[in-house]
């Protein structure tokens, strides 16, 4: 589903990474480590075709990433650390704009009034349910306790069973123990 050789992304003189080579089959999910500015959530924007690679070519769902074309985001399910909600959408308003169709215990009041747990609890039920068949996650366990960790490891674990590429950007060893099949440390 995602394959990437000779990656590399520089901004100025300073190489964030350089020759990676990536592999995510269907079914799989490859977590990337590695400290603040060391690149993980420029390759995620890559592997989404929101960044431009300096050096490498990468495939994703067969094809070159670009998030401006809607058949490529119809495959694509992601979560970057800016993205946000509608503030006056309730919690179902915005599952049902995705189009999840999922039964979890929402509040019925506007998103504006959901604590930040909350907010990133929604977020992540959209990207993880709605169709897709790569998934793309940008720090998700971001504002989420332990407990909530491991709810987020289960719909990872859910979506890989359904046969998703599953690429996460993190800093916690405990989600990438749980749902990593391979991990990449940027360093």
């Amino acid at each position: 589903m995602i394959e990437g050789r000779g990656l590399g992304v520089r901004f100025g003189e300073r190489w964030l990474f350089r020759g990676l080579d990536l592999d995510v089959p269907g079914g799989t999910c490859v977590v990337l480590t590695g400290d603040n500015g060391s690149g993980k959530s420029t390759l995620l924007r890559c592997l989404y075709g929101a960044q431009e690679l300096t050096e490498g070519t990468v495939t994703v769902n067969g094809g070159a990433p670009d998030e401006r074309h809607a058949d490529f985001r119809r495959g694509v399910s992601v979560l970057f650390d800016d993205s946000t909600l509608f503030d006056a959408l309730t919690p179902r308003q915005h599952l049902d704009l995705v189009g999840v169709d999922v039964d979890p215990d929402l509040p019925d009041d506007p998103a504006y009034t959901l604590s930040s747990g909350q907010r990133r609890r929604l977020l992540l039920l959209g990207a993880i349910h709605r169709e897709h068949r790569v998934l793309l996650l940008d720090e998700p366990e971001r504002a989420l306790d332990a407990g909530r960790r491991r709810w987020l490891a289960g719909l990872v674990d859910g979506a890989k069973g359904r046969g998703s590429a599953v690429v996460i950007a993190s800093h916690d060893p405990l989600l990438a123990g749980l749902v990593a099949d391979h991990v990449v440390d940027l360093g």
